[in-house]
């Protein structure tokens, strides 16, 4: 299990909600295959999987791998999203959570590898939500620690990275913590709307 608290990071993307407004559903992000209104969809559907990975459910939310998020949320995706995130921070916050094997995306995995790439899509997803729609966005040291680990562990290798991550954008000289992790997931930590 990681000493990392999934609710400081569900926490912060439940802050941006409110500052999303409608007209920016169809606005371009960081994530180059998403719009924010894509970005909202894959939240919503990215919870159910991770949530159902956290209790060992196998099933329709996470079997399959996942396809390309819809351009228009639900009009109730506010509500929703704020408590799909909660639900999800729940079910990571169970020591089970971490134990034996876990399936999301159609893929196994250790339930502890699982818990981080869940983390990692939250943390870095979020930073994508609040890039887009120009709002601050600060991920805790130990988020930003942890995740610099898992994700720069492949950095080099762009093959295993395929279908996850752009290579890495070289940050700079005096880029943060949170900016140099960001690069590390392909996204430029410069970019604006």
């Amino acid at each position: 299990m990681t000493d990392v608290d999934f609710k400081i990071v569900t926490d912060r993307v439940i802050g941006l909600i409110d500052g999303v407004k409608d007209e920016q559903l169809a606005d371009p992000t960081p994530c180059e295959r998403y719009t924010v209104g894509q970005i909202v969809n894959h939240f919503l559907g990215l919870c159910l999987a991770f949530t159902a990975a956290a209790r060992g459910e196998r099933g329709p939310h996470n079997d399959a791998p996942p396809g390309v998020p819809a351009a228009t949320p639900p009009e109730d995706w506010r509500p929703l999203l704020a408590e799909r995130l909660q639900t999800l921070a729940d079910a990571w916050a169970e020591p089970s959570a971490w134990e034996g094997d876990a399936t999301a995306g159609g893929v196994t995995f250790p339930a502890s590898i699982m818990g981080l790439v869940a983390l990692n899509e939250v943390a870095v997803h979020g930073w994508d939500l609040a890039a887009s729609t120009a709002q601050p966005y600060a991920l805790a040291p130990a988020t930003i620690e942890v995740l610099t680990a898992f994700v720069g562990q492949d950095a080099d290798d762009q093959a295993a990275r395929e279908g996850i991550y752009a290579p890495p954008v070289e940050p700079a000289e005096d880029a943060t913590p949170q900016d140099r992790l960001i690069a590390l997931t392909g996204r430029n930590p410069a970019w604006r709307p």
